[in-house]
């Protein structure tokens, strides 16, 4: 929004609660009403899988942005700020920096340098626990490939009920409508350094004005879409390499799991797209059968999650910094052991 354009997220908090309250008040939800709130879990440090009662620590942390700073970095601020006045206890669930590793997945190729686990964790653990519904069989029974396909592109490694590898599309994996992903550390490296850009310059080029955006100058998937029907060959090339790139990624994923994958899930806004899907499953389909869920099923995934906890069918989680969840390197191992 132009009003908050290069400013701290945070800045944006009293704006968009009042939008909040103003959409209950139209709906006709008194806030006294409410028992819960919720909402998206930002940029943390890694954390186990779980829903997460919204803390001093946890605001602190995100206040310091020191992964970064990202719209969902609001979510516990506005359900904490809203969960007040109602009197009642605010949650996030599965933020982005859900981190369930094993060990060998973090090493990037430098001792300076590890890979963090940050991806659309909601979306896609939400999406493999509804296919594991559908085929009434347990999430931790099987092992699957996620494809969240949004403006950020997260593909995801499940096995024995946890993520245990995923790209991070704010540095690596597939280019998307505006994010470059993975791109070649040389020539980034020497752009860097050219003394033509500043460091807001480099990382709106590969989280904002970065693949589709940097190619065509539209994020629109549509439009590219549109622009190939009336023959532009350079918008299908972008289209095509897009599409190539992810099922690079999902390729590598079914690596991970040693190419035992029992589905792969297309997800986010992307899957939408017919052309995209037909692309993908014309390089991908020899490795598992394909189910898609166009969208995003993050809302729903809060509201679950939040509801088992007031259920008591599972306890919240406390965020504290200084002592951190098990490590998911020891939960990954027992839990493959058993």
């Amino acid at each position: 929004m132009a009003p908050f354009r290069n400013r701290p997220i945070l800045d944006q908090q009293e704006f968009r609660a009042a939008q909040i309250e103003s959409e209950l008040a139209r709906a006709g939800v008194s806030i006294s009403q409410l028992h819960a709130v919720v909402g998206r879990g930002g940029l943390l440090p890694p954390l186990a899988s779980g829903t997460y009662e919204v803390n001093a620590a946890m605001l602190g942390e995100l206040r310091a942005a020191r992964r970064g700073e990202h719209a969902s970095n609001l979510g516990a601020y506005l359900a904490h700020a809203l969960a007040q006045k109602a009197g009642v206890n605010a949650y996030i669930v599965d933020p982005v920096s859900v981190d369930e590793w094993p060990p060998i997945a973090r090493l990037s190729g430098t001792a300076l340098l590890e890979r963090q686990s940050l991806s659309h964790a909601l979306n896609s653990k939400a999406v493999a626990k509804r296919y594991a519904r559908e085929q009434a069989r347990p999430y931790d029974a099987l092992r699957l490939i996620v494809a969240h396909l949004g403006s950020g592109i997260s593909v995801s490694a499940h096995q024995a009920g946890r993520m245990i590898d995923a790209t991070n599309s704010r540095e690596e994996g597939a280019f998307s409508t505006e994010r470059a992903g993975g791109v070649p550390a040389m020539q980034l490296l020497n752009l860097c350094f050219s003394g033509n850009h500043t460091r807001k310059q480099i990382d709106d080029l590969l989280c904002r004005d970065g693949g589709l955006q940097s190619y065509l100058g539209t994020k629109d998937l549509t439009e590219v879409e549109r622009r190939i029907a009336a023959g532009e060959t350079n918008a299908a090339t972008v289209f095509d390499a897009m599409a190539y790139q992810i099922a690079k990624e999902i390729g590598g994923m079914a690596a991970v799991l040693k190419g035992e994958v029992d589905a792969i899930l297309f997800t986010g806004g992307m899957a939408h797209s017919e052309r995209l899907v037909a692309a993908l499953s014309e390089r991908i389909q020899w490795i598992a059968p394909i189910a898609i869920y166009p969208g995003e099923d993050e809302l729903q995934a809060l509201a679950e999650g939040t509801l088992r906890v007031l259920r008591g069918e599972e306890q919240a989680c406390q965020f504290d910094p200084a002592h951190p969840a098990p490590g998911p390197a020891t939960a990954f191992a027992s839990a493959a052991s058993k």
